[in-house]
């Protein structure tokens, strides 16, 4: 990973710490990938306060935008299409459910947690990627479920997450949201990889701008080549994300 955000040509950003390490477990554990910085801008505020000059930053040829749909996912898209638009980037009316990648000069990818579709958060991905048959999921469950309301300190809409910290916490590393083997973190894989392994697919805006392309999509009635490549990269992820789970297999 790059060191520098402003010295690197491709950037992801995130809203908080547990997003970077989440996304650090899942990209040492896919294919290669070229070398990108994550940006943690600690708040859903500032992110979307920073996309209009990460995007236009000089040499930046691809830029990442991880968010959390939290309770209302129309609502979270539109902000982060309205900052988009300020930078000369047009994203379309609703997200792609396997990942949304815009073409142009940067290319631009965006994933809405957990799956771009409903509402929920980062935890909501990695609830779903506890192995089948865990034994300390079902105590982590049944520790918050016992806790008083009258005790608990969360918020109500924050249960969830409070169940996949509990979780976490018997990690051997429990800061460490997703830890780096099988036995400390998360699986993708088989009927565990769902969105996680659509979210790696998604990755391929890493590759950069397309030569030739301007700065976005202009309209939904962009040239026909346009079009084409668009569909290619849609099925380009489908391949990649069919793939993942032995790609994570072989990373373990």
């Amino acid at each position: 990973m790059l060191i520098n955000p402003d010295a690197s040509p491709r950037i992801l950003l995130v809203e908080g710490q547990d997003d970077e390490h989440v996304l650090r477990h899942l990209r040492e554990r896919s294919s290669p990938m070229p070398e990108f910085c994550i940006i943690d801008k600690k708040s859903i505020t500032e992110l979307l306060r920073a996309i209009e000059a990460d995007v236009l930053a000089p040499g930046r040829t691809a830029v990442g935008i991880l968010v959390d749909a939290d309770e209302y996912p129309k609502r979270r898209w539109q902000a982060v299409a309205d900052r988009l638009r300020r930078a000369g980037i047009t994203a379309p009316s609703v997200p792609d459910p396997i990942g949304t990648i815009i073409d142009g000069n940067p290319r631009v990818g965006i994933w809405m947690m957990p799956d771009n579709e409903s509402s929920g958060e980062l935890e909501n991905l990695v609830a779903g990627m506890i192995p089948a048959g865990d034994a300390v999921w079902p105590l982590s469950l049944a520790y918050i479920d016992g806790i008083p309301l009258s005790d608990r300190k969360f918020a109500v809409g924050k249960t969830l997450r409070a169940k996949v910290h509990a979780w976490l916490a018997t990690r051997e590393e429990p800061r460490k949201n997703g830890g780096r083997n099988q036995g400390q973190g998360p699986e993708c894989r088989g009927a565990r990889c769902g969105p996680a392994c659509r979210l790696v697919a998604t990755a391929i805006w890493l590759r950069g701008s397309n030569s030739g392309h301007g700065r976005g999509l202009r309209s939904s009635s962009s040239s026909s080549t346009l079009r084409g490549q668009s569909d290619l990269s849609r099925r380009e992820r489908e391949r990649s994300a069919s793939n993942l789970p032995a790609v994570w297999q072989r990373g373990q």
